[in-house]
């Protein structure tokens, strides 16, 4: 509830403060007083946007105030105490509009942006006017309307949840094919490579090895004879290298006998010609062992090719192959997990998708039933509104789903979206004899008014709006119509703090508190008053409704009558 407002600086207010009380508030006064600039400011108050064009002229800024009495269990308190601030202290929001155009946000003392700020007063306070009431002229907002008055914002909130969940999946769905389908020549190579690779069974090293055998096996002949050879000049040739040794070691054997320092010589002959005897060994065995085996070299002239051939497309050495196998291991299990990621995020989106067929479903047949008991009590609120005449309905027609439209977001083939399967339309014949046409063909003001009051009326139970702001809700309208608006703008009280700009008397007789708003000049300024009317002065307020400015007599009875009828018969 609006409890308190300030404006300083804005427009033609100097400096302007009214509090507010519950129940319902008339503010009434001369055409171009300030009544508007009041709502402008109010509704800087909720987030719009400000402008250095509202400030007062000659003023270097713009200042606007308001205090908010918060219900500790509303939605709204909720939101305040999700940002940090204390329900408890109520909602003080403060705006400073500069000529600079660095204009300042303040809640509860605090600097604030204007996301904050809407999020904090949404649903907090609704203005209905010659403008606002093209809220009611969108189609989009006759769905929320409905279910507002259907009582299924819950079940609608949880499809909204299931409808914000699902679709950035199946987003994230879709990007995961694609990057799958891009892959699959990619995941072929990779496959292919891998295959060559492993299907080689590298052993480090073995490269090197196969080079030496093979020029060893090359040159089998050259290392047999030349082997072969030496065994003959060490062992078997006549004068072979091992008999002139035993000769010369015989003749130093004996000469030792004579001088001993001769021993070391000998005995490293006798060591030299065991050695050549170990050598000689060590080349039979060779030779025994040696044989030219063309297919084996054709095999290792084969493999050491095939080795060659990997290095040459996979790294330089056998070392860079076995890496590159790793990191195309690698790629391939990267490739696995989006596979096992895209059955993850499909298991889920079947799971959501079932829940929100349900919730949709759901939704849509107690919108049915509610669109009929709605359209009945419109007719009816607008037959008290002297429109008795007027047929309303309310069309639902569910969303076809076109072929560009996910299965997910689909039940038997109507598309789902973060409201539902349905779209409502308000339709009205204001007269006998014509079609139903949608409520946004209508061109009467007052119409369109009475249209709007009664919807209110009808919702005043269940909107959660702490504060309703009727702008020229008297505009097309008069006389008794005027008399049973009023009426129902008092029921509508009971359930929300209501202010109401009138410039009828037959509405303003009906408040509990009363203000005018006038224009004054002072020190060759206009300047925005507001006045509290009580007692007597009511009198010649309502008086001065009816007759203008000149009161007379009868009209001052008029207005007595009035406010004594409104009483029950007097104060």
């Amino acid at each position: 509830m609006l409890q308190e407002l300030f404006i300083k600086n804005f427009a033609i207010i100097d400096d302007l403060r009214i509090c507010f009380s519950e129940g319902l508030t008339i503010l009434s006064g001369e055409t171009g007083a300030g009544k508007s600039v009041i709502i402008n400011a109010i509704n800087l108050l909720l987030g719009s946007r400000a402008s250095a064009k509202l400030i007062r002229t000659g003023a270097k800024s713009a200042e606007v105030e308001g205090f908010f009495h918060i219900g500790a269990e509303s939605k709204n308190a909720k939101i305040i105490e999700k940002y940090g601030y204390d329900v408890a202290e109520g909602l003080l929001v403060r705006r400073i509009i500069s000529k600079n155009s660095k204009h300042k946000i303040y809640i509860n003392g605090n600097l604030a942006t204007t996301n904050v700020l809407n999020s904090i007063t949404r649903g907090l306070l609704n203005i209905s006017g010659q403008h606002a009431n093209q809220y009611f002229l969108k189609e989009g907002q006759h769905l929320l309307i409905l279910d507002q008055f259907a009582r299924v914002l819950l079940l609608r909130s949880k499809v909204y949840e299931c409808y914000h969940k699902i679709a950035p999946l199946i987003k994230k769905l879709s990007i995961l094919n694609k990057k799958k389908d891009q892959q699959k020549e990619h995941i072929e190579l990779l496959e292919h490579q891998k295959k060559e690779i492993t299907d080689t069974a590298i052993v480090f090293g073995e490269d090197e090895t196969l080079k030496q055998e093979i020029t060893r096996l090359k040159n089998k002949e050259f290392l047999f004879k030349t082997a072969y050879l030496s065994v003959d000049e060490l062992y078997n040739a006549n004068g072979a290298i091992i008999e002139r040794l035993e000769y010369v070691s015989k003749n130093l054997e004996k000469a030792c006998m004579i001088d001993n320092k001769l021993s070391k010589g000998t005995k490293t002959l006798t060591d030299a010609k065991f050695l050549i005897e170990e050598a000689v060994n060590d080349l039979l065995e060779y030779i025994k062992k040696i044989q030219i085996d063309n297919d084996q070299l054709e095999a290792m002239e084969t493999r050491l090719y095939t080795l060659q051939t990997l290095k040459r497309k996979y790294g330089k050495t056998l070392e860079e192959v076995l890496l590159h196998l790793e990191s195309i291991t690698k790629e391939l299990n990267e490739c696995e997990n989006i596979t096992a990621e895209i059955l993850n995020v499909t298991d889920e989106i079947v799971l959501l998708h079932k829940t929100i067929e349900g919730f949709v479903n759901k939704l849509s047949e107690k919108r049915k039933q509610a669109a009929k008991d709605l359209g009945k009590k419109v007719e009816k609120e607008l037959a008290s509104l002297k429109m008795s005449k007027t047929k309303f309905e309310i069309v639902l027609n569910k969303m076809v789903a076109g072929d560009n439209i996910s299965p997910y977001l689909k039940t038997n083939n109507y598309a789902i979206n973060e409201s539902g399967i349905d779209n409502a339309t308000f339709m009205i014949a204001p007269n006998i004899g014509e079609e139903l046409k949608p409520l946004t063909s209508i061109a009467s003001g007052g119409e369109l008014s009475r249209v709007v009051l009664s919807l209110k009326s009808i919702l005043a139970i269940t909107e959660s709006v702490g504060t309703v702001i009727f702008d020229e809700v008297d505009a097309g309208i008069g006389g008794s119509v005027a008399e049973i608006v009023g009426k129902k703008l008092t029921q509508l009280s009971s359930y929300h703090q209501v202010i109401c700009i009138t410039h009828l008397p037959q509405i303003a007789k009906f408040g509990d508190h009363h203000f005018t708003i006038s224009k004054q000049v002072s020190d060759g300024r206009t300047k925005t008053v507001i006045t509290p009317v009580k007692h007597a002065e009511r009198v010649n307020e309502i008086a001065k409704m009816l007759g203008g400015e000149t009161i007379t007599q009868t009209t001052l009875a008029h207005a007595r009558e009035m406010l004594n009828l409104k009483d029950g018969g007097g104060k």
